[in-house]
């Protein structure tokens, strides 16, 4: 592998890793928005609910900025923490099988999850354009895969998504919650995911479109960090900028960028 960190899609060679391990959430699945719109329905009936018993007005959940800030990339538990910490409000942890209803960071975290879980057995789970071919590409290279994500229902998106068999092992929420991984900015989970691919992390890439999730991969000591910013065409936003800044040496808005017309062989 060369010692010069590209910087843009096609100076990457696939074949020069020996692993790539990809986020999920907004990078192979179109779950990004569903998790951002669970969140906020889970949180702002539990908000309105504090205003009633409390009197005190809470500022609903942010779809963007706050998923972005408290919970993206986190898990479940430790994302109700974040966003109710910033919001003044501190609850009783409670137990795995709280009820949705109930008033802890379980109960919340739950009632999250099982909206989530409505709409992905309603609607099913969306791919992004690129990771097949992607990933057929580095297959063909004979490199290792590993999904690394924070969500408990990893393996059910996967699975709606028909991709679950591509992927050579999986970090999950589950995963983090068994070993007390450390979430994201941390690099615990993207560490575990190198190490049950008996990788190093200086010769396996991660893929994120999360800042908290680029900050991991820097701070993991990654060949190479890929921010994917899918955010929609001709918006006016910053966010590659902000996923460089945070530590990703590529940006790209489509994983194919990365594939091109470079065919499935090339070699380190």
């Amino acid at each position: 592998m060369s010692d010069t960190v590209p910087s843009d899609p096609g100076a990457v060679d696939l074949g020069a890793y020996a692993a790539w391990l990809f986020d999920m959430d907004g990078v192979l699945t179109k779950t990004a928005l569903v998790h951002a719109a669970a969140w906020k329905q889970a949180f702002d009936a539990f908000l309105l609910e504090e205003t009633k018993r409390t009197g005190t007005t809470y500022v609903p959940f942010d779809a963007e900025s706050d998923y972005e800030k408290y919970v993206d990339g986190e898990p479940r538990a430790d994302g109700v923490r974040n966003f109710l910490k910033a919001r003044g409000i501190t609850l009783p942890e409670g137990n795995d099988d709280d009820p949705p209803t109930a008033a802890t960071v379980c109960g919340v975290g739950n009632r999250k999850n099982e909206l989530v879980l409505q709409v992905m057995k309603k609607d099913g789970v969306q791919v992004y354009e690129g990771v097949k071919e992607l990933i057929a590409a580095l297959k063909g290279r004979g490199v290792k895969i590993a999904v690394v994500s924070a969500s408990e229902n990893t393996e059910a998106a996967l699975t709606a998504a028909g991709i679950n068999d591509l992927f050579d092992t999986r970090v999950d929420g589950h995963t983090v919650k068994d070993l007390h991984l450390a979430g994201k900015p941390a690099p615990d989970s993207f560490l575990q995911g190198a190490k049950q691919l008996g990788v190093a992390a200086s010769r396996a890439v991660v893929l994120e479109d999360a800042l908290a999730g680029v900050q991991a991969g820097h701070a993991g000591h990654f060949a190479l960090v890929i921010g994917v910013d899918h955010h929609d065409e001709g918006a006016a936003h910053d966010y590659a900028d902000q996923l460089r800044a945070h530590g990703a040496n590529v940006v790209v808005s489509d994983l194919s960028q990365l594939v091109g017309d470079r065919g499935a062989t090339k070699s380190s």
